[in-house]
């Protein structure tokens, strides 16, 4: 049996494809639960577990501080890789809870397959723990070759390394999208004539605190949005690198004085961000899935602010300073015909064919090995 952490909307979307690869070839799997996913005012998100059939074990992780999360995520996963011995554990990317989940499994003996590690966010605390977690993981499924690369740069062995792809390109590719007005439908609101799809994360490794940051963004979007009114955003909420409750109160004034224009809502879910971005002028912000995925739907991105430096992107990425000024001339950018035709190329750099069968056979062959 394999376990597979999740602890976020993000890290579960990017999963599933994954995991429904695993059990066609009859690979047993316990998906553990924590931290954000089962937080209410994060939006319940192990909710979109239970819906797409799963069972997941919760694991309450979310303490008051960060240091508090990352105690609990240790001693908590600690206490059920002793008590079930699973096989191998699924660890995606660089959250600091998951640094949590791989020191228990190590103490415990239990094999680590680590999924997006070598790649670089320099603007971010992830950066250090991404690579905290390659250096205890066996296991190693790197999205391109100049993440390969890197980890054989940090003493990895090649051996344990396999190029696979992003499976959130793969995601972008193959999942049925909605149409505008399923959209709609689902968020229950008329979308705007031409929206932005936004999210703004703590910038970890930046002087400038996280609230200034996210004023500084709205302004942009609303300098923006005045010049051109038929222009409009969906927000989702920030993860909890930091106290969320601040910039979440930030945004829903900003929807609250632009109530045609700007949706917030704490998560999208994989299918409905997806779509939205299929459908929107760009994605905006500085979320990963900005620079990862979003490419290779032939859509342009908004990278905002440091914390996402030093990662590989498409053409289609366009870098701006956290700054109002910054992001609504950026914006005007993004939206030219030029970048438009340069993102329609779909040109990504973090494209393989079948991501999901790569992984599983590099899975199936290290458990062999075990």
């Amino acid at each position: 049996m394999i376990a597979i952490a999740t602890s976020t909307r993000a890290d579960w979307g990017l999963l599933t494809p994954l995991i429904a690869e695993l059990a066609r070839h009859g690979i047993p799997h316990t998906i553990l639960a924590s931290n954000m996913h089962l937080l209410p005012e994060m939006g319940m998100t192990v909710d979109e577990i239970r819906a797409a059939g799963e069972d997941p074990v919760e694991i309450p992780t979310a303490g008051n501080t960060i240091s508090e999360t990352l105690a609990e995520s240790t001693r908590k996963h600690g206490e059920w890789f002793a008590a079930n011995k699973p096989d191998a554990v699924i660890i995606l990317g660089d959250r600091y809870e998951m640094l949590g989940v791989a020191s228990a499994a190590t103490v415990n003996g239990i094999p680590i397959i680590h999924i997006a590690g070598g790649t670089v966010s320099e603007g971010a605390m992830d950066n250090a723990i991404r690579n905290a977690i390659s250096q205890l993981a066996s296991l190693h499924l790197a999205e391109t070759d100049k993440c390969a690369a890197r980890l054989e740069g940090m003493g990895i062995g090649k051996e344990n390394i396999v190029v696979t792809g992003a499976i959130g390109v793969w995601n972008a590719l193959n999942v049925p999208l909605m149409a505008r007005e399923e959209l709609e439908e689902s968020l229950g609101r008329k979308l705007p004539e031409k929206f932005f799809i936004g999210t703004l994360h703590a910038a970890t490794r930046d002087s400038v605190s996280p609230e200034k940051q996210m004023k500084e963004f709205l302004a942009g979007i609303e300098g923006f949005m005045e010049a051109r009114p038929i222009y409009g955003a969906i927000l989702t909420y920030p993860n909890n690198d930091t106290d969320p409750a601040p910039l979440i109160a930030l945004l829903r004034d900003f929807e609250a004085r632009h109530p045609d224009k700007i949706i917030v809502v704490p998560s999208l879910g994989m299918r409905r961000y997806l779509s939205a971005v299929a459908l929107s002028e760009g994605v905006i912000g500085n979320s990963s899935s900005g620079i990862v995925e979003v490419a290779s739907l032939g859509v342009p991105t908004l990278d905002v602010g440091n914390r996402q430096n030093g990662r590989e992107r498409a053409v289609s990425v366009i870098h701006c300073d956290a700054t109002q000024g910054a992001v609504a001339m950026s914006l005007s950018v993004i939206t030219a015909p030029m970048i438009k035709k340069v993102a329609a190329k779909k040109a990504n750099p973090y494209f393989r064919p079948n991501t999901p069968a790569i992984m599983a056979e590099a899975i199936m062959l290290r458990l062999k090995e075990l």
